[in-house]
């Protein structure tokens, strides 16, 4: 799949809402609104999920319509469904701003220049960013926390980062 054809997660499914076939849609962008003018949202093999025709904001989801839903059962159904979409309906970030998806696929150097890994995925487990490290060499994938001490260059354009591996526990630092 192409750069600029990577899908998006953009929000989840949660079931019906109410009896007149309305349906709860857990939203992960900054505005839940959004999902709305994104037209077909799509399942994660890029078929159409689910089209959003009206909606309401309600906390971090929206609650609405859908072309696909009649029914509280059919919305019901649907719980559970992740939904897309293609990289390209985003708007370019500023500068000095970037999608955290733009960060998968980039190389992982140290400091020297030696290539430790690609980026895999970037992962949140409930505190902060972490990046899933594919090695080089083969093997376990590892984490690297995304933070200015781990990872204190981007060069996204240039299809790299600088990672800084944190001192293992046990090792020390020379002296």
């Amino acid at each position: 799949m192409a750069a600029d054809s990577k899908l998006i997660l953009v929000g989840q499914v949660a079931g019906g809402f109410g009896v007149k076939g309305e349906v709860r849609v857990t939203a992960w962008t900054a505005d839940p609104m959004a999902l709305l003018s994104y037209g077909v949202l799509l399942r994660a093999d890029g078929s159409p999920g689910l089209t959003l025709t009206s909606a309401r904001p309600e906390k971090t989801a929206v609650v609405g319509r859908a072309k696909e839903i009649a029914t509280k059962e059919q919305a019901d159904a649907l719980r559970g469904l992740k939904l897309y979409i293609p990289r390209d309906k985003l708007p370019e970030p500023d500068e000095d701003e970037f999608y955290l998806t733009d960060l998968v696929g980039l190389e992982a150097r140290d400091p020297d220049g030696l290539v430790l890994g690609m980026v895999k995925s970037v992962q949140n487990f409930g505190a902060d960013d972490i990046l899933e490290i594919a090695p080089a060499q083969g093997g376990p994938t590892w984490y690297l926390p995304f933070t200015k001490e781990a990872v204190p260059d981007l060069h996204i354009a240039d299809g790299w980062l600088l990672a800084v591996r944190p001192t293992e526990v046990g090792e020390r630092e020379p002296d």
